[in-house]
């Protein structure tokens, strides 16, 4: 099952539309004097984050026209193509799992990370306000980019290709944010992990756009709110590892080629 139109679409011309779209955010962070009053202290080049959502709706349109930009705003909700719920489970807490163990890790070797710092009360609207950004992203990294470059190659290949493109795409934010090398270096190695995921959730879930974007809203929810305080103690070099870890045995497990075959594992015992 592919996304409708997507024998039409090129992932080459998103990628160039994208850049070009995103290059005024860029400068626009870049110049700025002080800090925008963006949540979690982000930077104003953070704001980039609705040029996917720009480029792949200017592209449908002109494949689609109007019908095509219609479909995909219909997908941001298509949970009904989740056909096996227990699919939920990865969608919202592999992450939180990931990071409740990136801060074990942290505590055991006596880093010095503070209790975290959050009321349960607030995470469905912080959820509600990552899933918002997670539609201005996954429109056009999963809705528009992905199954062509499934349609030409691997899902692990394609997985991979769209997370360096990502995690490139992210690098200017995370040096206008004032991070270390180190930092955005881990950083960027993490997106490449969860892209692979990204893409895994999404063939097992009938292709839903819906199911990438809450994955997406959870990855944002663990990162910045779940771990102390509101993200500042956050590692990504111990999160690329454990992430790697957890792409690694999706890949053996499920497959390189989908992504979404189980018994691939069975296969080959």
């Amino acid at each position: 099952m592919t996304s409708p139109g997507s024998a039409k679409r090129s992932p080459l011309k998103f990628f160039i539309l994208l850049f070009a779209l995103s290059v005024p955010f860029w400068l626009a962070g870049g110049m700025a004097e002080q800090e925008l009053p963006l949540p979690f202290s982000l930077p104003a080049g953070a704001l980039v984050l609705v040029c996917p959502m720009a480029a792949a709706l200017i592209l449908v349109y002109r494949e689609e026209g109007s019908n095509g930009i219609k479909q995909q705003f219909s997908r941001c909700f298509d949970y009904g193509r989740i056909k096996s719920k227990v699919w939920y489970l990865p969608i919202l807490f592999l992450m939180p799992l990931l990071m409740a163990l990136e801060y074990t890790v942290m505590k055991l070797t006596g880093m010095p990370v503070p209790d975290p710092q959050f009321t349960f009360i607030a995470l469905p609207a912080f959820f509600i306000l990552f899933f918002v950004g997670g539609v201005g992203e996954e429109i056009g990294w999963t809705g528009y980019a992905t199954d062509p470059l499934q349609a030409r190659r691997t899902a692990l290949e394609a997985s991979i290709i769209l997370g360096i493109i990502w995690a490139i795409w992210h690098a200017i934010p995370y040096i206008q944010g004032h991070n270390a090398p180190l930092w955005i270096l881990g950083q960027c190695e993490a997106a490449v992990m969860l892209r692979v995921l990204i893409v895994w959730i999404y063939n097992n879930t009938g292709k839903s756009l819906f199911a990438a974007i809450a994955f997406h809203a959870s990855v944002n929810l663990s990162e910045l709110v779940l771990f102390p305080i509101y993200g500042s103690y956050y590692d990504p070099i111990i999160a690329f590892f454990l992430l790697a870890v957890t792409a690694a045995a999706v890949v053996i497990l499920w497959g390189p080629k989908t992504l979404a075959d189980y018994r691939y594992a069975r296969s080959k015992a």
